[in-house]
């Protein structure tokens, strides 16, 4: 049984709780209007984003206020790791094909620096720099008896040297690791699957001119171009990780046009 000094106590306990939740949201109602008002003029004064990360809004979990951070600090850390995990979205190559596969090998095949073996599990990298006279670069290649994996995409760096170059690792996932020791990016994209268009981690630190698929290149010639979107390096893939057993000897002509 309660007895009545009990049950006084906690009607009295009760009757200020209530109170005090009434006074409570009594404040917040008078104090949420001239929120919303500051927080609108505070958003008034910049300009609507031309693009996805130019303005960052962060609410603070102890006070609920809101700040923004705008374009005019592109130089800030923040928006500098931003742009570095999402690079400019590229435009689209032009891509064909061409049926003299034997005459281009044969006139390939005597040059000893158009043709070259990717050896089985290995990934071929040509890096191709933009040349100042140039403005878009084009690309032919062919294969022996078998398919392969290619694909391009664009480093953003500065040009140093014209010169093109090969480098060779034992899978696109050993690549990146040799990229991470110059660079460290943080949540790096899973390697994808070749047969369905690769999406590796080079998406998320270069632009993509076109994913890795396995292209019939012992077919027909394999041939494209790509408009310079500035100044950098392209990476053309020629990715023979799938395979298990077999090497596939390359033949590949690269150039720019004016």
């Amino acid at each position: 049984m309660v007895s009545p000094v009990s049950k006084h106590v906690t009607e009295d306990l009760q009757k200020a709780a209530r109170t005090l939740e009434a006074q409570a949201l009594k404040v917040e109602q008078e104090l949420l209007p001239k929120d919303r008002a500051r927080i609108l003029n505070e958003m008034a004064r910049y300009h609507v984003p031309q693009r996805s990360g130019d303005i960052i809004m962060i609410q603070s979990d102890h006070t609920g206020a809101i700040d923004v951070l705008s374009a005019d600090l592109e130089s800030a850390d923040l928006l500098g790791d931003h742009r570095k995990v999402c690079p400019p979205l590229m435009a689209p190559p032009c891509i064909w094909t061409l049926a003299k596969v034997k005459e281009f090998k044969s006139k390939l095949g005597k040059e000893k620096n158009n043709r070259l073996v990717v050896k089985r599990g290995e990934v071929v990298t040509i890096r191709v720099p933009t040349h100042p006279q140039g403005k878009r670069v084009c690309w032919e290649f062919a294969t022996d008896d078998y398919d392969i994996g290619f694909g391009v995409y664009f480093d953003w760096t500065p040009v140093t040297s014209t010169d093109i170059t090969v480098q060779v690792s034992d899978s696109s996932e050993d690549e990146d690791e040799e990229d991470d020791e110059e660079e460290e990016i943080e949540e790096p994209v899973p390697v994808g699957d070749v047969e369905r268009g690769s999406r590796s981690s080079l998406r998320g630190r270069y632009g993509e001119v076109m994913p890795v698929y396995r292209r019939d290149s012992h077919r027909d010639v394999q041939a494209g171009s790509h408009d310079y979107p500035g100044e950098g390096i392209y990476l053309l893939k020629f990715d023979n990780s799938y395979s298990l057993l077999r090497n596939k000897t390359l033949y590949f002509h690269v150039y720019y046009t004016s």
